[in-house]
């Protein structure tokens, strides 16, 4: 990782988990900036740029979700891990989709948490710090009007790029090297989010169904992307 994808940024109101965080991340080679209100992490994730963001959703002035839609909407590509300590399972899948990329519960195992920053930062930021060469490889996955760049981090539809995260280009990307292959909702984890703590399956679900909205379907007509009833998905011909 270069200098700029060791920077995380930690929203936490609470002093002692914020001071857990900041050692737990400061150990896995992250340089840590913290904030405990939602409002001046915005500012902070607009100067600074972070790789990552740890976002408490309880948080006293602008709450999580809040905080994270409005990264979205000012085009930040850090990887946000949302931490709850409510038991409401609606909170946490609404945070992943306004484009949250995994969660935590309070409270967590400091182990875990590591696990899945390390295995966030072995997958690459879509950038324009840096344009690749003429002569490097540049794969582009296709199928019908579908088409992922993937060294460009670039998906289009019929020719219109599609407004992704980056959980959800990583997951199209996926899904699109082995085009009608069925993927298990275990190979998913592993393949996108890399790492065996994340078991939570709500986190394909939820994932998935942003990436249907976004290629223009719903659960039910299955143009794209096609569940396998107690295996997983698979893409379809997209006809």
């Amino acid at each position: 990782m270069d200098e700029q994808d060791r920077r995380a940024l930690v929203v936490e109101d609470d002093a002692d988990i914020r001071a857990l965080l900041v050692e737990v991340l400061g150990q896995a080679g992250f340089t840590v900036d913290t904030t405990g209100s939602g409002r001046d992490a915005l500012g902070f994730a607009q100067r600074l740029d972070p790789a990552l963001v740890t976002l408490d959703l309880g948080l006293p002035d602008l709450d999580g979700v809040e905080v994270c839609r409005r990264l979205r909407a000012a085009g930040s590509d850090a990887y946000v891990i949302m931490l709850t300590a409510r038991d409401e399972e609606i909170d946490r899948l609404i945070g992943l989709e306004i484009g949250a990329d995994d969660y935590l519960s309070k409270p967590f195992s400091p182990r875990e948490l590591r696990a899945r920053a390390m295995a966030m930062m072995r997958r690459p930021r879509r950038s324009t710090r840096s344009t690749p060469s003429a002569d490097d490889e540049n794969p582009v996955l296709r199928l019908g009007e579908l088409s992922v760049d993937v060294d460009g981090r670039i998906a289009t539809l019929a020719g219109e790029e599609l407004d992704l995260t980056r959980t959800e280009f990583d997951l199209l990307a996926t899904l699109l090297s082995g085009p009608r292959r069925v993927w298990t909702r275990e190979t998913l984890l592993n393949q996108v989010w890399g790492t065996a703590w994340a078991r939570d399956f709500h986190l394909i679900e939820v994932h998935i169904g942003n990436l249907r909205r976004k290629l223009g379907e719903d659960s039910r007509s299955g143009r794209w992307i096609r569940t396998v009833r107690g295996v997983g998905y698979r893409l379809g011909p997209g006809v």
